[in-house]
């Protein structure tokens, strides 16, 4: 296409950018409700009476305060910002294989797989569930792993919600103060952990249901509105199908039989991850707040049932960002208001102070920057898009050309180290521009109102996020190291206290973390990376745990150093890769012998394609991840046949039998083919009319509908040979079951999880006044039992003798 023609072009294109700042209504938007969520947490610490109070709120939750509170951790910036660049790269398709683990999840969400269990030990924490199955030592060395592993992963969260927040302001790096230079990152995340934080120590687990829960009846609605603005200024027809129609063959974004040449996220890391963790993982990460709040372990089962519901929304919403980015940043629509925005973008990125570039450097690329011009796809004309090929690559390649040319004046070893030098830093500069490109475009695109509604949603998801993480890992290593390695038991104030400052010791490690820490990859690979060091080989010991009379400390000990040492292994290639490994490899003239190793090795397994690369490991984050908690998986139960000489009393941990102390109503009724079908779905004695209806509800909507229906029914259709069906009709099937069906739900659900919500929260006031306080119950632990219910199962075991 001639220049001509794409000014001719551009010219008759209207904008969609309004380019406008936060102005003071928008500022009154987000002050007010922060600062009413803010009050709230300060008026949660006359609730708190001891430590049972502080850790588990009481254990006087409802369902509806559970699963609204966690709308709001569900939706964070870096979960907004990671699962943007899933959907960012792989469109619609692979959500359609995504249906093949609905089964799955319905039965554990039903059934309240782990979760039911684990409520049922009382542990307040992991720990102390550790300590009561296999041993001190064990709980203790576990609780640090786990509490290293979760600080260094999220330490990453408020460095990316601050850049976001500097992006989508426009806010400069620095402002003075005082006549003070202050770094404007640096103050952002400084103040947004300040909050975070004050209101852990404000009522700890108690400060934050109530605090989420409040921002989960803001959010949830918020999120509808900008489903509803996205889909009113961007229309399906005329601009967003054929932008998802435009892929070469292999990365359909619509046809999910074509999706075979798609890497890092597709089927494996996409569907067959989630099925495998979902099942070994479930467990993983409970133990901290919200998983021992609930009233009974029915609440808690019925909490996470409620869960799934809400999902709809989120999943759209995420998806529908996704696919508004796709258009802005591809349609020949918008490719003027595209230039300004990667322009933009790539400007800011300039002065990111965590990016090695010298200052003269960042002045070469300003130029190549300023030179770029609007790029006109024409659909149907140009050739189709791709993953390596596309209008974001066409962009940044003049961006990576002047990065491997080096540094100006600097003497480099050889041509190779220049190169990986700047291989290094195009990697990072990369992941600025996916990651920061939501950012830059809502700031262009939304008007006054819409700023400050976007802007509170950041903020509440941010600060119910940031407590939550943080919250997760000093309560892991204050419960589970701290207080067992204390000599005397330690008083209510002293626990609480201890609690605290943990929670600020993290907050700090959080902050300086994330000043020093410099984030290579996507975010979800990362994560997985670094969370495996904990997730390698804690699956098998906890799902065994709760499930197996079997397992043993030995079997625990192998699974989980197994796990770690392997994943820091896989941490230290995937970190080093572009500035040691691969020029290692290169000087010695490895790359090729090893690459073809590697694909040799990757050839039989199915959607995993281990290629040479010399910006980034062949082996990703999730596959890493995936084969080294196989290893332990097996490890854990050949050590357990090998070394257990005594069956486990699951039934005294679990509270069940004559050690049922409070008398709950727990299911005993045998498997028959009557109530097989009732059984199956988690149908248990505890269930009221109103439980039932709910579970069979999501059990037709989840397996029957969106199962059956809208999976199966179609893919047998287009297996038929003939009969497959046309890119236009997959349009009109996503539309309807990723956009209509879950608006409709939403719209339900918002009303319904609003009341029930403010319901609850009330009955929980009432309940925290009148609740019996046992002082015993901290979490410590006594002979594999709860101290708190020591003396009771004593009692129970005497009378049997």
């Amino acid at each position: 296409m001639s220049f001509m023609n794409s000014a001719m072009l551009l010219a008759d294109t209207a904008t969609r950018f309004t380019n406008v700042s936060m102005s003071w209504i928008d500022w009154l938007i987000v002050l007010i409700p922060v600062s009413f969520v803010y009050y709230m947490g300060i008026r949660s610490r006359r609730y708190v009476r001891s430590v049972a109070d502080f850790l588990s709120a009481g254990r006087v939750c409802g369902r509806y305060v559970i699963n609204v509170g966690d709308i709001a951790n569900a939706l964070s910036i870096i979960g907004l910002v990671s699962m943007l660049e899933v959907n960012y790269k792989s469109g619609f398709a692979i959500t359609f294989w995504s249906s093949m683990i609905i089964p799955l999840s319905v039965f554990l969400s039903l059934t309240g797989f782990c979760s039911y269990r684990f409520r049922e030990t009382k542990a307040m924490s992991l720990g102390q569930f550790l300590e009561m199955r296999y041993s001190r030592k064990f709980r203790i060395f576990a609780a640090t792993l786990r509490t290293l592993s979760e600080v260094i992963a999220n330490s990453i969260m408020p460095a990316i919600a601050a850049r976001f927040f500097i992006f989508f302001l426009d806010w400069p790096r620095y402002i003075d103060i005082f006549g003070f230079k202050v770094s404007t990152f640096m103050l952002i995340m400084a103040v947004c952990l300040f909050i975070a934080i004050s209101i852990i120590c404000f009522g700890g687990t108690l400060a934050l249901i109530i605090t989420d829960s409040i921002q989960g009846m803001l959010i949830y609605p918020l999120m509808a509105v900008f489903v509803i603005y996205v889909l009113i200024n961007f229309d399906w027809t005329t601009e967003i199908v054929p932008v998802m129609q435009d892929r070469v063959k292999g990365q359909s974004f619509l046809n999910p039989f074509d999706i075979n040449e798609l890497r890092d996220f597709n089927l494996f890391s996409l569907l067959l991850i989630p099925i495998f963790n979902s099942i070994i993982h479930r467990a993983s990460w409970i133990g901290a707040g919200y998983s021992t709040a609930a009233k009974t372990p029915h609440e808690s089962k019925m909490g996470g049932l409620l869960g799934s519901w809400r999902n709809a929304l989120n999943t759209m919403m995420y998806v529908l960002f996704a696919i508004m980015l796709i258009t802005l940043f591809n349609h020949k629509n918008f490719a003027g208001d595209a230039n300004i925005a990667r322009k933009e973008l790539a400007t800011k990125i300039n002065t990111e102070p965590m990016l090695n570039i010298s200052d003269d450097m960042r002045s070469r690329l300003d130029k190549v920057i300023a030179r770029q011009q609007p790029i006109v796809h024409e659909i149907g004309k140009d050739a189709p898009l791709s993953s390596d090929n596309n209008l974001d690559t066409k962009f940044l390649e003049p961006v990576k050309q002047e990065l491997l040319k080096g540094e100006t004046g600097k003497a480099y070893v050889d041509e190779e180290a220049r190169k990986a030098e700047g291989n290094a830093n195009f990697q990072q500069y990369r992941t600025y521009f996916h990651q920061l490109k939501f950012a830059i475009a809502m700031k262009e695109m939304l008007p006054v109102g819409m700023m400050g509604l976007f802007f509170l949603m950041l903020v509440m998801a941010m600060i119910s996020t940031d407590d939550t993480r943080i919250y997760s890992a000093s309560l892991t290593f204050t419960q589970d190291v701290i207080v067992p390695l204390c000599k005397k038991p330690l008083t209510m104030k002293q626990h609480v206290l201890a609690l605290r400052i943990s929670s600020i010791a993290v907050g700090v490690i959080f902050f300086f973390a994330s000043i020093f820490m410099a984030q290579l990859n996507y975010i979800n690979l990362f994560v997985t990376i670094i969370c495996s060091m904990w997730l390698g080989g804690c699956g098998p010991v906890m799902l065994f745990g709760l499930y197996s009379r079997v397992g043993t400390t030995i079997a625990a000990w192998t699974s989980l150093l197994t796990g770690m040492f392997l994943s820091l292994v896989a941490i230290g290639i995937d970190r080093n890769w572009a500035d040691h490994i691969y020029p290692f490899l290169e000087r010695r003239g490895w790359t090729e012998g090893v690459g073809i190793v590697l694909e040799k090795i990757s050839d039989p397994l199915p959607w995993i394609e281990w290629k040479m690369n010399a910006q980034r490991c062949p082996i990703n984050g999730y596959e890493f991840s995936f084969f080294i908690t196989l290893l332990t998986l097996f490890l854990y139960i050949i050590v357990s046949y090998a070394t257990c000489k005594e069956p486990f009393n699951l039934d005294r941990m679990l509270h069940r039998g004559k050690y049922n102390l409070d008398g709950e109503n727990k299911d005993t009724e045998k498997l028959t083919f009557k109530n097989a079908l009732r059984k199956l779905i988690g149908i248990t004695p505890e269930y009221t009319k109103g439980d039932k209806a709910i579970a069979w509800g999501f059990f037709i909507y989840s397996f029957v509908y969106q199962f059956g229906i809208i999976f199966l029914l179609v893919l047998i259709w287009n297996c038929i040979p003939g009969c497959a069906w046309p890119i236009e009709w997959w349009s009109k099937y996503f539309f309807i079951v990723q956009l209509v069906v879950p608006g409709i739900l939403a719209a339900a659900t918002t009303l319904w999880f609003g009341y029930g919500g403010i319901k609850d929260l009330i009955q929980l006031f009432r309940d925290l006044e009148t609740r019996t306080v046992n002082h015993l119950d901290n979490g410590t632990v006594d002979g594999h039992v709860s101290l708190a219910d020591k003396a009771e199962l004593e009692a129970v075991e005497k009378n049997e003798q």
